[in-house]
Parts: C-alpha cells; sequence; structure tokens
C-alpha cells in the first residue's frame, strides 16, 4: 500500500484509539506537525489542536465508529474518499475529505464535508 493510502488509514483510526499516547504516536508518523484540518465545525493548524479535537469528539460520542467506506482516489498530493461515523451500531454521520499529502505521503492538510455529494438529478 503506498505510504499515503498508509496514513489516510492510520489517520481515520487515530478516531478510534481510546489511548491518548497511542493516538499521539500515530499522528506523530502520519500527519506534519503542522496540519490542516477544515470542516464544518472546525478549522484547525498543528498536530496538537487535532489531537485535542479527537479526545474532546471522542469525550462527547465514546461509542462512535469512524471508518473509510470508499477507495481513496489520488492524484498529484491529492486524494478523496469517503468516510461513515456509526453510534451504537447506526449510521450518524455520512462525509467525504478532500486531503493534501506531501511527497513522502504525510497528510499535510484534510478538508471535511458532512454528508453525501449526490449527483444532481
Amino acid at each position: 500500500m503506498p505510504a499515503d493510502e498508509t496514513n489516510l488509514k492510520t489517520m481515520l483510526e487515530i478516531w478510534n484509539t481510546p489511548d491518548a499516547d497511542k493516538r499521539r504516536e500515530m499522528a506523530d508518523a502520519t500527519m506534519e506537525h503542522n496540519v490542516h484540518f477544515v470542516d464544518p465545525r472546525h478549522n484547525i493548524i498543528g498536530r496538537e489542536p487535532f489531537l485535542k479535537m479527537v479526545a474532546d469528539t471522542r469525550a462527547a460520542f465514546p461509542t462512535a465508529a469512524y471508518r473509510r467506506n470508499s477507495p481513496i482516489e489520488t492524484q498529484n498530493n491529492f486524494c478523496r474518499y469517503h468516510w461513515a461515523i456509526d453510534i451504537d451500531g447506526k449510521r450518524a454521520m455520512d462525509g467525504f475529505d478532500v486531503a493534501e499529502v506531501n511527497d513522502a505521503g504525510k497528510v499535510v492538510k484534510v478538508i471535511g464535508f458532512f454528508g453525501r455529494l449526490d449527483p444532481e438529478s
């Protein structure tokens, strides 16, 4: 598996990891120190703010399970993929990310969107 796919997979797994030290280790290995994370509720820069956001979200939704539910499509260091969040076995949210990775495959930026982008009818 290419480094960018491995790192994006690990970044998503951070949300499912209960141990804060393990989350930090995973973030250090997969994300640039100044990673930029944006979604409808956040606009943060840096691994530390990212890890705090994950910890706060895990505290608010302790049974949430995060997973990618599409292949990762990559072109010119940009990636896109769909994800889902289930809480107690029920779908809570769908979404998709557009991410940027550097030449080594480390995550530089993630732009997250909530909901599915369905084709126009």
